[in-house]
């Protein structure tokens, strides 16, 4: 018997999908990837309303447990194919595969790299993309922040915690889009960060691990500035390919086209979280969970009509 729903995806739109789903009476399977999905590893979160405070993972467990709870079943893996099969989708996670007349997918989006020859070699080894996961190795240490948009900025505020101290490497003029409560924090961090505005990264230098990065412009007369650690937050792209394979059509920045019901332009198929634009660049667990709820919703009467 196929699944009313599987939802691709286990961050705050996933699991928030996952309890409506649930509790519509929906027969829903939740397929994890990443669990957590930003919220997971953004530490602690204090403007999600109910849970002032709370660990990001530790809010996320309490999704997942409250979509268990409400009936969803929930399995770890990777979606890598789907097809469409009459009024089903096939789904194929590792060697098996699994059945369902709708799909929501949320499985969020991937950080952007800076796209340089070496980043890859020294991915962990002096490059990171996770503040919460790798900031505390740099207690004491010199590092780089490449960014400028509200991430980065959350991202300094925790690393100041660590760093002895951080450059951050803005390729724009000016901040424009940090949260105000954020750049406020920022700004009382004084010399421990240095703004490099208008400059860009264009090598990282080190074979084991990195030794220094290289400049598009120079700072205090030399294109080289050695750091310990450089951190990339520069936004994110969504995760698309399984998607765009079902004939999902993609909006004009590369997310997965929706309208206000979280429907994509193939019957059947939702999407929402981070995996969407609807709210553009403002991207938050609550509105993530907004989007899943919504996702659900239409799944559930999108089912409700094949029945009838």
């Amino acid at each position: 018997m196929p699944y009313d729903v599987i939802i691709v995806g286990s961050g705050a739109a996933g699991l928030s999908a996952g309890i409506y789903a649930g509790r519509y009476l929906m027969k829903t399977l939740v397929i994890r990837g990443n669990f957590g999905g930003e919220t997971a590893t953004a530490g602690q979160i204090w403007n999600y309303p109910g849970a002032p405070g709370m660990d990001g993972y530790d809010l996320m467990k309490n999704f997942e447990k409250q979509a268990k709870d409400a009936g969803a079943e929930v399995i770890d893996g990777k979606v890598t194919g789907a097809t469409k099969d009459g009024h089903c989708y096939n789904v194929t996670v590792g060697e098996k595969t699994y059945h369902a007349k709708t799909l929501i997918f949320a499985q969020g989006a991937e950080r952007r790299h800076l796209g340089l020859p070496n980043e890859e070699n020294l991915t962990s080894k002096g490059v990171h993309y996770c503040v919460t996961c790798d900031g505390p190795v740099y207690t004491g240490k010199t590092i780089a922040m490449v960014g400028g948009g509200d991430a980065s900025i959350k991202g300094i505020i925790d690393l100041a915690k660590y760093a002895e101290k951080i450059y951050f490497i803005v390729r724009t003029p000016a901040l424009t889009r940090p949260e105000p409560v954020n750049l406020e924090d920022f700004g009382k961090l004084g010399d421990k960060v240095e703004t490099l505005f208008e400059t860009e990264v264009e090598e990282l230098v080190g074979e084991s691990k990195l030794e220094k990065i290289v400049l598009s412009k120079e700072f205090k007369g030399s294109n080289e500035l050695v750091v310990d650690g450089v951190f990339v937050e520069i936004g994110a792209k969504p995760d698309v390919v399984v998607p765009i394979s079902l004939g999902v059509i993609l909006d004009k920045l590369g997310y997965i086209g929706v309208n206000n019901l979280m429907e994509t332009n193939v019957p059947g198929i939702f999407a929402a979280g981070d995996t969407v634009n609807h709210f553009g660049p403002f991207k938050q667990t609550i509105t993530a969970s907004a989007l899943g709820a919504v996702a659900a919703t239409s799944a559930y009467n999108y089912v409700k009509k094949l029945k009838s």
